[in-house]
């Protein structure tokens, strides 16, 4: 991966962009993405989208999304602990005992997520986040009060590393993989001649809602659309692949297979792998895909939609692992398919 390029992707890593509050990432792709793109288009929603070949009748719309899980503070005691919620899907076990940085009204507050010392019992069975507090330090309510209120979001305290110079590793790299993944797809298509309007848009409150895709899809009315997000790479110890599959970091870019997936984007998909020799990787989606592709699909009269995501460790925890050479893949892959189609492409599967 090129230093440009990495440093971007760490630069949109480093950005708090819980659920809800994705605008300062969203200013920063839009930096990144408007020397090369015809134009930015952005929405009500708070979608960010580079266009490229605006007058094309066929258009293709990428999305990938900006936000990451959090956590709300939802009561302030007398003490000037802070409790919380999710923001999105946060595992419980995975927050005990971590630093968050809590994006208060006044000004960003640290704070640790505190957890009974095993000398005092521990914690015990099942929990969950109502269990849970933020310790920032406060002494009352009423000093807390001064930067932080109900509402304001919190995320965990955490910066993106590098491992064994082929696997980065942080909290939010589901999906901001995914934003970068389309800015990087634009990037490349901006020096092609091509046949077919490209709309790659940085998406929001996927992890909460998805209306961020819904709101992308409707005002742009495309022709097809690509979801670019994340999936459950299996190989650690522990998993049960009979049951959850067999996906690999260093395996390639996941194609889904299911009900909501068009089987002719999915075969120009593997086409294009074909030609750059590339290794695919396949995840089944029977009822539905729990991406932007969801929402995507049931805008306007239909939207035929397709799956591509990259393969990643330990989902929604602080050390959601990632491969470069997986995310470059992907990019190269999309670049492939899209510069090569004429815009004459038929999406009816009941039609050659």
């Amino acid at each position: 991966m090129l230093r440009m390029k990495q440093d971007f992707l760490f630069e949109l890593l480093q950005t708090p962009s819980p659920s809800s509050m994705e605008m300062e990432i969203q200013k920063k792709w839009i930096d990144y993405v408007q020397p090369f793109a015809d134009e930015i288009i952005t929405d009500h929603a708070g979608n960010a989208i580079g266009v490229l070949n605006k007058e094309a009748d066929f258009k293709i719309l990428l999305a990938g999304h900006c936000d990451e899980i959090g956590l709300v503070i939802n009561r302030i005691d007398q003490d000037g602990f802070l409790y919380f919620d999710k923001m999105g899907g946060v595992n419980p076990k995975a927050a005990v005992g971590m630093k968050v940085t809590v994006l208060g009204y006044q000004k960003e507050v640290t704070g640790v997520i505190g957890v009974n010392a095993q000398h005092h019992g521990g914690i015990k069975g099942d929990f969950d986040v109502e269990d849970l507090f933020i310790d920032c330090g406060a002494k009352s309510k009423e000093e807390i009060e001064a930067f932080v209120q109900i509402g304001d979001l919190a995320v965990y305290k955490r910066e993106p590393e590098m491992m064994m110079d082929r696997y980065i590793a942080g909290r939010g790299l589901d999906n901001r993989t995914g934003a970068f993944i389309v800015a990087e797809v634009l990037r490349k298509l901006a020096e092609k001649d091509l046949k077919v309007g490209v709309y790659a848009a940085s998406t929001v409150n996927e992890e909460t809602n998805m209306g961020g895709a819904y709101f992308a899809a409707a005002g742009i009315e495309p022709t097809m659309a690509i979801a670019c997000d994340v999936t459950f790479a299996t190989d650690y110890p522990n998993v049960n692949k009979n049951k959850y599959g067999d996906v690999k970091l260093d395996g390639g870019p996941v194609l889904a297979k299911g009900a909501p997936i068009n089987r002719k984007i999915n075969l120009w998909l593997e086409q294009a792998a074909k030609n750059l020799d590339i290794p695919v990787q396949y995840e089944l989606t029977p009822r539905m895909t729990g991406t932007d592709a969801d929402k995507m699909r049931l805008t306007g009269r239909g939207v035929p939609v397709s799956l591509v995501s990259l393969p990643l460790r330990y989902m929604h925890s602080p050390v959601e692992t990632v491969s470069i050479k997986d995310l470059d893949q992907e990019i190269d892959l999309l670049v492939e398919l899209i510069s090569n189609m004429t815009g004459e492409e038929n999406l009816n599967p009941l039609e050659d």
